[in-house]
């Protein structure tokens, strides 16, 4: 959005910081003991921004038909702002969300392959190719041609930018992930760490490369520099090594466990692998993000996400561009991105750029001249539509705002961790943006689908919220892929994976106020009030 080069993405690569939210008492009446200060702070200014409106905590049966009208908001109030929506109602593909998919794949292997990928010399000229020298398990004759196409890919995938290497006798390690999609919609992701292997002299780079269906970067970081350090050692070393981690199990999360495995010189060593306890933060690193793009910047990403439209990032760092690629849609939970999603694009395929769908990509700040150049129409992070700062709800971002800008002082007064609860911290403001925006869709659930499915009441949910701003932004969103599979998704299930958002909004409306009667209703209650006063006397 821009080529503002402040906030273009170039900031040194970090180390992921962990979740470690603390207990505290509750910061006003209507919030329960359990909560952490850091969450309650982060309430307090949703709500100081909110005002005093609410939605109502129950829906009238008038309202779960849909017959109430909404005057005020006219074709023409809702054509004031003008974006572009992909919509793909109509296909509704199977809906991936990251909690439901931890679960299943909780029993699974840690991961599918590990690749060595190494630079050949092309010829004629000094450029060079990506090829995998080694693959464990070893290559079977019966892979399937999704697979084989995998295969194929993957090493452009390490190499990126393989026409830019040439042998050096000293290149700092790196570590970095791509993500490839199946033809189901399915992902894979792609942990790398590429280094120099030991040796005398000006070398080559190689990629170690992990594939998993696994979102987990700090536990398969680990595995790779364990990799690193047995084949600095001796190269027979790893795939024994990688045996052994293949047959552990992947664990839950707060759990820890242990591969066994020898070295030479050392004996049996036992490698520790745990897991946090909140599943939705291992991929992610907000300081990173939050160091790349201004709060303002970061903001119009967001909510160019939010109506899926087409976004960038540009890097120096293969490391830094990964994460705040991750670390930007993991902002949408409870949501899930549905589309094409290329953290690392290799620079043979920048072409993926003109796609007319929407998609989330990443690409090496050498490549940014190339893609200026294409006929890349409506991307986000580049030029922009003009309209990235009015497209969500005024107030809700303004608190989203205070709470990013004041990030320091809200976590010097509220956490003992400040490195530690930045994950934290960022998670629950933009779960809570949520909560404030669609935390009530459950109260208009009916049971008036097809053969008693349960159904989301669209209008009268939308209709529903008292902030004008709100219904305008409801208008957009509600038309989205994204919302679209979180409801459906909602609709097909009774019970279920919880997560956190889950629980907050059973916080929110826990704390509703009972409504106020009007009509008819008011009425019959007065009417009542006034018989038991008559049988009193």
């Amino acid at each position: 959005m821009g080529r503002d080069r402040k906030d273009s993405i170039t900031s040194p690569t970090l180390t992921p910081t962990t979740n470690t939210p603390k207990s505290a008492k509750p910061a006003t009446s209507y919030r329960t003991n359990r909560q952490p200060p850091l969450v309650n702070r982060i309430q307090e200014i949703f709500e100081a921004k909110r005002g005093r409106k609410r939605v109502w905590a129950t829906a009238t049966r008038d309202e779960l038909s849909g017959t109430e009208s909404d005057p005020e908001e006219s074709s023409k109030d809702r054509s004031q702002r003008t974006v572009y929506v992909q919509s793909t109602l109509k296909r509704r593909p199977g809906y991936h969300t990251l909690e439901r998919d931890l679960i299943q794949l909780q029993e699974q292997q840690l991961f599918q392959q590990f690749v060595v990928v190494s630079l050949r010399k092309a010829s004629p000229g000094n450029t060079y190719i990506p090829e995998i020298t080694q693959q464990f398990p070893t290559k079977s004759s019966r892979l399937s041609r999704e697979a084989e196409d995998r295969l194929r890919a993957i090493p452009k995938f390490c190499f990126p930018d393989c026409q830019d290497w040439r042998p050096s006798s000293d290149h700092n390690s790196e570590t970095f992930s791509f993500v490839l999609t199946g033809e189901d919609g399915s992902r894979l992701f792609g942990y790398c760490r590429k280094i120099l292997p030991s040796g005398k002299g000006k070398r080559l780079p190689e990629v170690h490369c992990i594939i998993s269906r696994l979102g987990c970067f700090n536990l398969f970081s680990k595995i790779l520099e364990e990799v690193e350090r047995r084949r600095e050692i001796s190269p027979a070393l790893v795939h024994p090594f990688m045996h052994s981690v293949m047959e552990a199990p992947f664990p839950a999360p707060g759990r820890t466990i242990t591969v066994k495995s020898f070295l030479p010189g050392s004996g049996n060593e036992v490698l520790t692998l745990c897991r946090p306890v909140d599943s939705r933060l291992e991929h992610v690193d907000f300081e990173s993000l939050l160091q790349c793009l201004s709060v303002t910047r970061l903001l119009q990403v967001f909510a160019s996400l939010l109506l899926e439209r087409r976004v960038i990032f540009i890097a120096d760092k293969l490391s830094v561009l990964s994460r705040c690629a991750h670390s930007a849609l993991a902002l949408l939970y409870p949501f899930t991105w549905q589309h094409t999603f290329v953290p690392v694009l290799p620079a043979s395929m920048l072409d993926i750029c003109c796609s007319p769908t929407p998609f989330v990509m990443g690409a090496l700040s050498p490549s940014l001249p190339e893609v200026l150049d294409m006929p890349i129409e409506e991307v986000s992070h580049f030029e922009g539509l003009g309209d990235e700062d009015c497209i969500l709800p005024g107030k809700l971002q303004a608190a989203l705002q205070e709470i990013l800008e004041n990030r320091e002082e809200i976590l010097e007064q509220n956490t003992r961790d400040r490195k530690g609860d930045l994950n934290t911290l960022v998670s629950e403001a933009f779960v809570w943006f949520f909560v404030e925006l669609v935390g009530h869709y459950s109260l208009y659930m009916s049971d008036t689908g097809p053969r008693g499915t349960r159904e989301l009441q669209s209008d009268t949910f939308r209709k529903s919220h008292p902030s004008r701003g709100v219904r305008q932004f409801l208008q957009l969103f509600m038309d989205t892929q994204m919302f679209a599979g979180f409801i459906h998704d909602r609709e097909l299930r009774k019970g279920g994976v919880k997560g956190l958002f889950e629980l907050r909004a059973a916080e929110y409306l826990d704390s509703y106020p009972e409504p106020e009667p009007s009509g008819v209703n008011k009425f019959l209650k007065g009417l009542g009030n006034k018989m038991k006063f008559l049988q009193k006397k």
